[in-house]
């Protein structure tokens, strides 16, 4: 048994100890055990990663542009075909281009890109029949491309959508024989709509320098209907990029069991342009 005495001569060393810890070593000396060190509240908590800046809210941006597009394939009117062929070269020698603009309307990281496109293409030198005649072929064309996608990639360099919509064709062919004949002439238009998806990377090689590539592809009334474009861009503003470079859009279309509206033709041409971010 312990007796009183016991107890107080431990509490006068446990006294005359922490005394001595305090003067030598600062600090007060501890019997009971240390409890686990409390975090530092200078040190800020771990945060959860959020979007990246440029994904979230509102966006919008609007691109006027010009495509130099040739033309090379066959179309056809009311049972006859013809062959059409204009090279790079005839386009800055006959001005045949098209006028077009391109918008996107973005939340977070849904994508909602629209593109219209409105071109006249003809083939100038005509395509000879025999000795005497020859084919003159024009051809007028509305191009609508609604799309809706998710981003999936974002980050400061590189960002990556994956797109589905519809493409919807307004076409009219022309042909005529030259020199000019009664009866000469051939013509008829045909509407068509084709489901496309695809993708679009953009990837900003410096603060001011991105390189685009996009593409799409799909068909229905068409039996193919795909394109592929790439450019390079420079960031001249806040809300200003200027771009160029290279589109092939391609598109085959010949009813099944119809021979009168034939459009089977490759369009490549070098285009121009300018984004516009409006938010």
């Amino acid at each position: 048994m312990i007796s009183m005495e016991g107890i107080q001569m431990k509490r006068f060393y446990r006294a005359v100890t922490t005394a001595f810890a305090i003067v030598v070593f600062g600090i007060p000396l501890r019997f009971e055990p240390v409890s686990a060190q409390a975090p530092n509240p200078t040190t800020p908590a771990p945060q959860t990663k959020e979007l990246n800046s440029e994904d979230q809210g509102w966006h919008a941006t609007v691109t006027p542009y010009i495509w130099f597009a040739g033309v090379h394939g066959t179309v056809g009117a009311l049972g006859h075909e013809a062959s059409v062929h204009a090279s790079f070269s005839d386009i800055f020698q006959y001005f045949n281009i098209g006028l077009m603009a391109a918008g996107e309307v973005r939340y977070n990281r849904v994508v909602m890109p629209l593109d219209f496109m409105w071109m006249k293409l003809s083939d100038d030198h005509g395509i000879p029949i025999d000795e005497a005649y020859s084919i003159k072929a024009k051809m007028t064309e509305t191009i609508v491309t609604p799309k809706i996608g998710y981003r999936v990639v974002s980050t400061e360099k590189v960002k990556l959508d994956t797109v589905f919509g519809f493409r919807y064709w307004h076409l009219s062919n022309d042909l005529s024989l030259q020199p000019t004949q009664p009866e000469g002439t051939f013509s008829d238009s045909a509407n068509w709509v084709d489901a496309v998806a695809g993708a679009k990377i953009s990837m900003w090689l410096t603060p001011k320098i991105v390189v685009i590539v996009a593409g799409d592809a799909g068909g229905g009334s068409a039996r193919h209907d795909y394109q592929i474009a790439g450019g390079l861009g420079y960031k001249i503003s806040r809300r200003w990029v200027l771009q160029g470079g290279y589109r092939y859009l391609s598109v085959n279309y010949r009813p099944y069991g119809s021979n009168q509206f034939v459009y089977d033709v490759n369009m490549p041409g070098l285009i121009m342009g300018a984004t516009y971010s409006i938010k």
